[in-house]
């Protein structure tokens, strides 16, 4: 079907051959700018219509096609709508590099219409959930609220605020259950909000604060309030707006829920209050504040002060908060208390001045201290600009390798945490490294669907290994060093001969895409992982695949050998971690300790113990014998993405969403 991109066509679907439409007669375009084809309107507003569309450079893969022809009259409202599209282009390609914000692709202008194509994201949004399933209970909205806090605290920390947070801007991505916050066509940068002219009206009704209907400012906090009254609708299944009482103004969404016999926890009924005030000094100030109440394992509330008056400069901090003038900035997550020290009374956090800050400091790390098996972070290196995907290390050479969002590479010195190299040369998010065993070369995989081969001793790059025609997501090496295994997007692994570059075999017919990659010690066989919540385990030397192994129910993020090759780990989206016999493929054991996703692991040099990485921001410690936890390192402010042992497993490097790799030592 060719379908005719003229916003007025009342049926724009017509046959393959079609040269002009047969509803309203314009002439048909098959492809825009060449490779996009139109496939079917999917929604339409005020400022145009929204294709279904598949990109024909990219193996027909589908994508979103915003067209821009807004219904409205006058020179200004023509301009103010030309404005939000474009700013709705900036805002994609500034934030994209989340994974659960949508991509832009491309934004260009045919026929006299601005386009706007972006990622599409197939599944079903949070209403749409709703109205099929029922309210929400507490541990789904719970599930929502750890999900969709992160996203904000990306954005906020980037001083953009969505400004349109309802239950159908956000969508359940169906390939990995994650949410993903869609719509930034009315986000704002943070120091253009005080811009806007007064009584503008931005958002959605009964979901965005008073700040935004009246003065069209928002904040962190008004996001905040949005996300509050979304949580409102899922959890009762009624709009938010007709849960508040403007007469006595307080909301009594509680005594709705009461009177259908539900309850919730204190916990989760608080943080929703809080969320949900009327002024924005008496809200959260930021999504860590709700993040640190919603996974305390004790409960002491968060309470704003509410002065009669907001001051004129920032207020003295509570006693308990004060630091000396040397002492470093309060960490980002509140310690566990002593018994003692819960007594105190309830931790105040401040309000703002009378004009909130147009600026929010960078993620703080935890201080690390000695946990109770002796670990304790040596070094904290803090050159990346954005997340940090992996980490390698090799003590004999004394190194260790971290890639990052920002495109970049780098080489340290494992004992001062000294950078040597800033390795430059993709061209977008390096997603994953591996070292060859005698620590001389590295490979590297990419967004931009290429691996590169650098030589560590001096920096320079080797090769470029093309052929993905995705995103490369995983890398490992055979314990010969010959043997490169990549996979990715594409949904393909392939070898390739370390020694020239020569891919050797591609492996295809897995119906998923490949997120983790690990190959055995003994040099005979290699794991996958990826979205189909399997692992795989293949030949190294045939590719014959050998074992396919179910019991995850959500994507596989990481495998692991044992040093003996014997047990194969593997961590999930489900927030396990499980241990499987390799001859057999049975399940040995289920580790369930982390309360987020499972990132990374890896085994001690004895086999004895194992570590994982979660987004949970924890690193645990296991006993492969008895599947207890042994230890827990804190210390990251944000999720663990990586983590990498040396060969006498004394030295533990850490890669993390706060931008930073960890050095840690026993």
């Amino acid at each position: 079907m060719i379908c005719c991109l003229n916003p007025k066509c009342l049926q724009p679907q017509n046959s393959d051959d079609a040269q002009v439409c047969a509803s309203c007669g314009l002439p048909l375009k098959p492809l825009l700018r060449g490779r996009y084809r139109p496939l079917q309107p999917i929604g339409q507003g005020g400022f145009g219509r929204t294709y279904l569309a598949v990109d024909e450079d990219r193996l027909g893969s589908r994508c979103v096609l915003k067209q821009f022809s807004p219904q409205v009259q006058g020179t200004k409202s023509l301009e103010k709508a030309i404005q939000l599209f474009n700013q709705e282009a900036v805002r994609l390609d500034e934030l994209g590099e989340h994974s659960q914000i949508p991509r832009l692709l491309a934004y260009f202008e045919s026929d006299n219409y601005l386009y706007l194509v972006q990622q599409f994201i197939e599944g079903p949004s949070l209403l749409q959930e709703m109205k099929q399933q029922g309210p929400f209970n507490e541990r789904q909205l719970r599930d929502v609220l750890s999900d969709v806090l992160p996203i904000l605290r990306f954005i906020h920390s980037r001083q953009v605020i969505h400004r349109d947070i309802t239950p159908t801007n956000i969508l359940r991505r169906q390939q990995d259950g994650r949410l993903v916050l869609i719509d930034f066509g009315v986000a704002k940068q943070l120091n253009d909000i005080s811009g806007d002219v007064a009584g503008t009206r931005i958002g959605t009704e009964g979901y965005a604060p008073m700040e935004q209907f009246r003065s069209g400012r928002a904040y962190p906090a008004s996001d905040l309030y949005s996300l509050g009254a979304t949580c409102l609708h899922l959890l009762t299944g009624i709009r938010p707006d007709q849960l508040y009482d403007p007469l006595n103004g307080r909301w009594f969404w509680r005594e709705h829920l009461e009177a259908k016999g539900t309850l919730v926890s204190d916990q989760l009924a608080h943080i929703l209050d809080m969320m949900l005030k009327d002024l924005v000094a008496e809200r959260y100030q930021s999504a860590d504040e709700v993040m640190r109440d919603l996974n305390a394992d004790y409960f002491i509330p968060t309470v704003h002060a509410t002065p009669a008056k907001l001051p004129s400069r920032p207020p003295e901090p509570h006693p308990s908060m004060r630091q000396s003038p040397s002492a470093p900035p309060q960490a980002a997550a509140t310690p566990r208390p002593t018994a003692a020290a819960q007594a105190v009374k309830p931790r105040v956090s401040h309000p703002p001045t009378s004009a909130p800050p147009t600026s929010r400091p960078p993620l703080v790390p935890r201080i690390a201290v000695a946990s109770k098996t002796g670990w304790r972070c040596m070094h904290v290196l803090h050159e990346h600009a954005s997340w940090v995907t992996s980490v390698a290390l090799n003590s004999q050479n004394n190194i260790v390798v971290s890639s990052s969002l920002d495109d970049t590479i780098k080489v340290w010195n494992l004992q001062k945490g000294e950078l040597l190299f800033n390795l430059t040369g993709h061209s977008r998010d390096v997603n994953t490294i591996a070292l060859s065993p005698d620590g001389k070369n590295l490979f590297s995989g990419s967004d931009d669907c290429t691996i590169r081969v650098w030589y560590v001793p001096t920096g320079a790059p080797l090769r470029t290994l093309t052929g993905h025609a995705r995103d490369v997501n995983a890398v490992a090496v055979s314990a010969d060093g010959r043997i490169l295994i990549s996979g990715g997007e594409d949904r393909t692994i392939r070898l390739w001969q370390v020694a020239n570059g020569a891919l050797l075999k591609t492996l295809p017919g897995v119906l998923s895409m490949i997120k983790a990659i690990a190959a055995s010690p003994d040099g005979r066989t290699f794991a996958s992982g990826g979205m189909d919540n399997k692992v795989r385990l293949w030949s190294l030397q045939t590719g014959e695949q050998l074992k396919v192994l179910a019991g995850h129910v959500g994507a596989v993020n990481a495998v692991a050998y044992s040093p003996d090759s014997q047990i194969l780990a593997s961590g999930s989206r489900d927030k396990t971690i499980k241990l499987w016999n390799v001859q057999t493929g049975e399940l040995i054991c289920n580790l369930t300790d982390h309360t987020r996703d499972v990132n990374a692991l890896a085994f001690s040099p004895d086999g004895k113990h194992l570590f994982s990485g979660s987004t949970d921001t924890h690193i645990k410690l296991w006993n492969v014998a008895t599947g207890a936890v042994m230890d827990t390192l804190d210390g990251h402010a944000d999720s663990v993405n990586a983590i990498a042992l040396s060969s006498h497993g004394r030295i533990l490097a850490s890669g993390s969403s706060d931008n930073t790799v960890r050095i840690w030592q026993i």
